[in-house]
């Protein structure tokens, strides 16, 4: 059969696994997760995420993307999708029509409110122009807030491929927008930026390379940021820290490195009195 196919992730994932010839137990144990987990994916009862199908498919020798599959996409939305991805190597190639940065502002928030619901559809019919839009105002105005708008933009285009499994695109989307946050100096920026990539190694199955890039990040954070926005930087990075530390094949350091990012992550709580978001990011208390 093909490695890659449109049956749902689940499904997919069975049909690979009894290709190989492998039991639920034994493709568990290598993976180093529960039995029970592999068998509520492969049922469709349970999510099967990017980082667990990573972790599923180093032992058969397949890709995280090949262990999730082909996501089809709607007729409707192939359009949309060709367009989300021409603009996305258009990243430096701003338009000639003029932008009114209000209208960019409302728009940067209604895609917030998108991704906040998952309302995946909505997004994308509006990512196209509005990433356009950023690129075009991001070398006009050229300023730290026209550049993180821009990034803010990238941000949500890898949420977005992340989502669909476009993972060529995520890749992708994290490499843009950390070049975005570069253009102009923006600690905060690239303490985000660095929370999307960690989230690209998670998907691939890189843990503990995304766990060095979050640590990184916490430190340059560390230095460079203060107040409020120190603490809301810190703290989204070690919640990917923990996220990252709990799919290490090493139990043992595994719960070390979970429980280090807890206690740092609580200790950055203690900056705020309710949930902060800023950038399509938010880190609930």
């Amino acid at each position: 059969m093909s490695k890659t196919t449109e049956l749902p992730p689940g499904a997919n994932l069975a049909a690979l696994r009894k290709e190989r010839g492998l039991t639920q137990g034994r493709l568990a144990r290598l993976a180093s997760v529960s039995v029970s987990l592999l068998s509520k994916i492969e049922v469709g009862d349970r999510a099967l995420t990017p980082a667990v199908a990573a972790a599923l498919g180093k032992p058969m020798g397949l890709s995280m993307a090949e262990v999730l599959g082909k996501a089809s996409v709607a007729r409707n939305e192939e359009g949309r999708l060709s367009a989300l991805r021409s603009a996305v190597r258009d990243y430096d190639l701003p338009g000639h029509q003029e932008v009114q940065e209000d209208a960019l502002r409302a728009s940067l928030e209604a895609a917030g409110q998108h991704r906040d619901a998952a309302e995946v559809d909505r997004l994308l019919a509006m990512l196209p122009v509005l990433l356009r839009d950023a690129t075009t105002h991001a070398h006009t105005a050229n300023t730290v807030e026209s550049w993180m708008a821009l990034s803010e933009v990238y941000s949500s285009v890898y949420w977005l491929a992340a989502r669909h499994r476009w993972m060529d695109m995520a890749e992708l989307a994290v490499t843009r927008q950390r070049w975005a946050v570069e253009q102009k100096t923006n600690p905060l920026g690239m303490a985000i930026a660095a929370r999307d990539r960690a989230g690209a190694y998670l998907n691939g199955g890189d843990f503990e390379g995304g766990l060095m890039v979050v640590d990184r990040a916490i430190s340059q954070a560390q230095t460079n940021l203060s107040g409020q926005e120190r603490a809301f930087a810190v703290g989204l990075l070690n919640l990917r820290g923990m996220t990252l530390a709990g799919r290490f094949k090493d139990k043992k350091e595994g719960k070390k490195e979970t429980e280090r990012h807890i206690k740092s992550a609580w200790e950055a709580a203690e900056w705020f009195d309710r949930d902060w978001n800023r950038h399509s990011m938010i880190f609930k208390i």
